[in-house]
This record gives structure tokens, C-alpha cells and sequence, in this order.
């Protein structure tokens, strides 16, 4: 398992701290942890809905995000989770491309378990159809986990790092994991 702590994008703002785990499991589960530090309870938290159902434009709330790179290739994939147990998969020909809104769904990318835990966010990932489709092994890939929270002190935007003049988090610089 592979951790990295995830850093705002306004460097000034210290009153949350975030670090991501990653985990290869089995030959096609991802598993992925998200472990916050809130101690003044500024997150706003999105309303639990009662199963797993794919919904999209879950950044306009609190959510976690996994991007999905594939060594020397323009596609990718995106995931967003919320605490809500809501959750969605796009797929992107190339950097931000198609430019629909919301993005085309994946459905090569299924959810085995998504939990909003004391500490964070915990998911499995089913990444079979993905990884077989495209005839990838997990040397293939490489990985991105951001956040976007919703806070009483405005939104706040984290990744493994910030190359960019702006928040981007389909900036494949940023995605440092790799099997």
C-alpha cells in the first residue's frame, strides 16, 4: 500500500488535512483510502442517499476523485465519489476531451464498495472490463487521488501535487502513483 498526502491548492489554508492510500488487490481491485483531518468541522457533508447510484456533477459538493492514467496514452478514466454513497466513472478520449457536461459515462469501471467512514472514504474498485478491455496490466497504469471539499471557509481543492497556474486535476503531471 502506497500513501501520499494530498495538499490544497491555496497553500494558506491549514485547517484540513487529507492524506490517500492506494492498494492493488487481487489481479483486477483497486482499493482506495481517503483519511481526513478536520478537528474544527469546517467540511460540509452531503446527504447520505440509500444505495450505490451513479449520479453526475458530484463535485458540486464534497468528493473524492480517482483519475485513471495508462502509460503512453491519451485516455483516461475518472472516478467520483461522494460521502453520500453516490458515485460516477467517465471516460476521457485525451485531456479533458469530449468536453460534454457532464463527461461520458464509463461503464468499463464498477463499484465493488464505497463507505464514508469516521476517518474519510474507503472504495473498491472492480477494474476488470477496463484492464481487459485495453489489454492493460497494472504496470500500465498510474493513479491521481483529489478532493474537492466544501467547507464553511469556501471550496478547497486537493491533490497529490498542483503543477498548474490553477486547480487541475486532469493534469497528468499530477498523478504521481504508479505500480
Amino acid at each position: 500500500m502506497a500513501s501520499y498526502e494530498l495538499n490544497a491548492f491555496d497553500r494558506r489554508f491549514q485547517s484540513i488535512s487529507l492524506v490517500g492510500a492506494i492498494e492493488q488487490q487481487s489481479p483486477y481491485t483497486l482499493n482506495v483510502g481517503y483519511w481526513l483531518r478536520d478537528p474544527n468541522q469546517y467540511i460540509l457533508w452531503p446527504d447520505m442517499v440509500a444505495s450505490h447510484p451513479r449520479q453526475d456533477f458530484l463535485w458540486e459538493n464534497t468528493c473524492f476523485e480517482i483519475f485513471i492514467g495508462v502509460q503512453g496514452e491519451d485516455y483516461y478514466r475518472e472516478i467520483n465519489l461522494s460521502p453520500s454513497q453516490a458515485w460516477q466513472a467517465y471516460e476521457f478520449e485525451e485531456y479533458r476531451y469530449p468536453e460534454n457536461m457532464p463527461p461520458k459515462v464509463a461503464y468499463d469501471i464498477e463499484l465493488n464498495q464505497l463507505k464514508k467512514m469516521h476517518y474519510g472514504l474507503n472504495v473498491s474498485l472492480d477494474l476488470t472490463e477496463f484492464m481487459l478491455i485495453h489489454k492493460l496490466k497494472w504496470t500500465d497504469l498510474f493513479i491521481g487521488l483529489t478532493a474537492i471539499l466544501k467547507t464553511s471557509q469556501g471550496d478547497h481543492y486537493f491533490a497529490m501535487q498542483h503543477s498548474s497556474p490553477h486547480a487541475d486535476f486532469h493534469n497528468k503531471r499530477d498523478w504521481l502513483h504508479l505500480f
